[in-house]
């Protein structure tokens, strides 16, 4: 059993029907855009704002940036003079023969005697090497202590440790020890080796 509806039908129905058809084709059209217009265009409009407020956190801290570049360029200087500096006590490999030279030389100037003064292998660590050289001095306690005093105030860093005093004896009035230890400098690494 099919109905049928024609515009006579319509016209004919009473006006309380004629409402109530008419309600119910809003209805449906209401509810047709709810769901493929509105619907939709909430939920993206809803994922907009949420990358609305993702991109303006990101252009917040850019701009706290971009207000703090000054204090970043004045740091990167600071810091590019704090590596000049450090490289100046750091010596590459040309200048390590006369470092040793000088140490040997504060050695002679303090009255001491070098029995021993051998240079030994490098040890690398990260982007410096280690220069260990093997030191045995002849002298008072009190010309050891002027040699280790003379060589804190290099401009390089020379670190004196396993200082072992013995072997104490009287020559010409004054007591003569004989110092074994191990004077340590620094060399830059640069290049692939600092690299590996």
């Amino acid at each position: 059993m099919a109905i049928t509806i024609t515009a006579d039908s319509l016209i004919k129905l009473p006006q309380k029907q004629k409402a109530y058809i008419l309600v119910g084709i809003l209805a449906l059209i209401a509810g047709l855009y709810w769901y493929l217009l509105y619907n939709p265009k909430t939920a993206e409009l809803a994922g907009l704002n949420v990358r609305l407020e993702q991109l303006q956190a990101e252009l917040n801290e850019s701009m706290a940036i971009a207000a703090d570049l000054p204090r970043f360029k004045a740091e990167v200087a600071r810091l590019n003079e704090e590596l000049k500096k450090a490289l100046l006590e750091l010596p590459d490999k040309k200048e390590i023969p006369s470092l040793l030279t000088n140490i040997s030389k504060l050695g002679i100037e303090s009255g001491l005697e070098f029995i021993r003064f051998k240079p030994m292998n490098e040890v690398p660590s990260g982007f410096y090497a280690k220069v260990p050289v093997e030191i045995i001095l002849k002298g008072s306690y009190h010309e050891v202590a002027t040699f280790i005093d003379k060589v804190s105030k290099l401009s390089r860093i020379v670190n004196i440790t396993d200082i072992n005093m013995s072997g104490a004896k009287e020559e010409g009035g004054k007591v003569i020890l004989t110092t074994p230890c191990l004077a340590t400098t620094y060399r830059f690494i640069e290049g692939e080796s600092a690299k590996k």
